[in-house]
């Protein structure tokens, strides 16, 4: 009975001393997740990303929002990388302007391409097709490193934990403190991604089908207009049409996993009703979903585009407020990204619209992302790099975008790799280590419209702004939104 009891014990420790660890492990490949895991690789961190999904890039490809909101003048970092390529590969810049929604457009296949090449050339393991299990016995523990189950079975340990999902499941899971304001969910988006045949494709009516949902369609611009709002460079569209389109309204963020997978079945059969009105109201018949772009049953991408997440209580949140008037906050001095769109909250769906009206597209400057809403307040070696950042909830309209995404999710990843090589907990790593990381990479830290990457000066400009030594003047142009240390002469 001893010698088995030895031999159990004895077991234990050397399956123990086999469990890969890594120094960072990324769950969830998402758009903020894939950037962190490769610039943490570039640094010299050994890393690992799990994605359930086949591909990497989240809202940029696996959710198939395939257009690209804002930072067109500030194309910096991994961000910049990214769009590079794509013009790289269709031709030039121009050649992403084919819808008017964006200038940049893009295949999601495309897309998702790009960012595991980036993830490979970095030295990023990937395993997709592959999650973790979150809930007891096997959710995480931490243990002056992290100890996780993946869903195969498989377990491992992580020096740092980053969030890369879509929804801050991860946070949740670990038992982070969340910020506690949210009014009410955006609508989601089961995006479509269709394509003009030479013969009609008629699509099945769905369950549950209404026309009069999608009547208002064309109230504001014609069919035309409507369609060509996401035409991809390739040919294709991009089905994510705001005004009595494919939008859904639910509260998702506070469902279990099996209410959210219904919410997801009613979403897919609000596009698939949208697609059936665009063929038998609108005459698009030979409009059909793109057989050539997503490898999934039903052609449609792996999951709905959700524009909110569980959000972070973090050592810094950012705010409207700060985002106005960034000179009464402290919040630009560790600045580690940047984005220049409006407030863009979608609640057309929602029953409580009228009052969530002043939500849409409200102005703000061009903004700056302080590093501490990567950080929670309470949980040690781990942090966030997607829309699960400590945002407010309305200013949630600004930071939730795919530029402002991916360079906080780069941010974290270079304060992981730093982390991690001097035996430091992230909260302890000054935020000027970080900037000083991200402007060796061609980032921008305050969105100043100044100097380019590329310029000379770029770096002390940006480093004499995080100082305050320097400081910007934002405005809004119509739908851009500017800060210039130096407004041109001839405006």
């Amino acid at each position: 009975m001893l010698q088995r009891v030895i031999s159990t014990a004895l077991l234990s420790v050397l399956l123990l001393g086999c469990t890969p660890s890594y120094d960072v492990v990324v769950v969830g490949g998402g758009a903020g997740g894939t950037c962190a895991a490769i610039e943490a690789a570039r640094d010299g961190a050994r890393v690992l990303v799990v994605e359930e999904t086949p591909w990497l890039g989240g809202m940029l490809t696996t959710a198939g929002v395939s257009a690209i909101d804002g930072n067109y003048r500030l194309r910096g970092g991994l961000f910049g990388e990214f769009t590079d390529s794509l013009a790289g590969r269709y031709g030039g810049y121009e050649a992403l302007r084919s819808g008017w929604v964006s200038n940049i457009l893009f295949n999601p296949r495309v897309g998702a391409d790009i960012l595991r090449n980036m993830a490979d050339k970095a030295g990023v393991e990937v395993r997709t097709g592959c999650g973790m299990r979150y809930t007891r016995p096997y959710g995480p523990r931490y243990d002056k490193a992290w100890k996780l189950t993946l869903s195969d079975g498989s377990r491992i340990k992580a020096r740092i934990l980053i969030d890369g999902t879509e929804l801050g499941d991860v946070a949740a899971a670990v038992g982070v403190a969340e910020l506690n304001d949210r009014i009410t969910a955006q609508d989601l988006t089961y995006v479509a991604i269709v394509k003009e045949y030479d013969h009609p494709v008629p699509v099945e009516k769905p369950e549950g089908y209404d026309p009069e949902l999608y009547r208002h369609c064309t109230d504001v611009w014609d069919k035309e207009m409507m369609l060509s709002y996401g035409r991809l460079p390739d040919g294709e569209y991009m089905l994510n049409w705001p005004q009595s389109g494919n939008d859904y309204f639910a509260e998702y963020l506070d469902m279990t996993p099996a209410e959210r997978e219904q919410v997801i079945q009613k979403a897919k059969l609000r596009t698939l009703g949208y697609l059936y009105y665009l063929q038998t109201e609108l005459g698009y018949q030979k409009l059909g979903i793109a057989d050539d772009v997503y490898p999934t049953v039903d052609g449609l991408p792996f999951f709905p585009y959700y524009r909110e997440a569980r959000r972070i209580a973090g050592r810094d949140t950012m705010t409207v407020e700060a985002a106005h008037r960034p000179y009464d906050f402290d919040l630009y001095t560790r600045a580690i990204a940047v984005g220049d769109y409006p407030v863009d909250h979608h609640h057309n769906q929602n029953p409580r619209r009228e009052e969530l009206s002043h939500l849409w597209f409200g102005k703000i400057p061009s903004f700056s992302v302080p590093l501490g809403v990567v950080i929670p307040v309470d949980t040690e070696d781990f942090l966030v790099a997607d829309k699960a950042m400590s945002s407010s909830w309305e200013m949630n309209g600004g930071t939730r975008l795919q530029p402002v995404v991916m360079g906080v999710g780069q941010a974290a990843g270079a304060l992981a790799a730093l982390a991690v090589k001097s035996n430091r907990h992230p909260h302890e790593v000054p935020a000027s280590e970080v900037q000083s990381v991200l402007l060796d990479h061609g980032c921008y830290l305050l969105p100043f419209l100044d100097l380019k990457p590329s310029d000379p000066g770029f770096r002390e400009l940006q480093e004499a702004g995080v100082r305050g030594e320097v400081r910007g003047i934002g405005r809004t142009v119509g739908w851009a939104n500017e800060t210039w240390v130096n407004l041109p002469e001839n405006e």
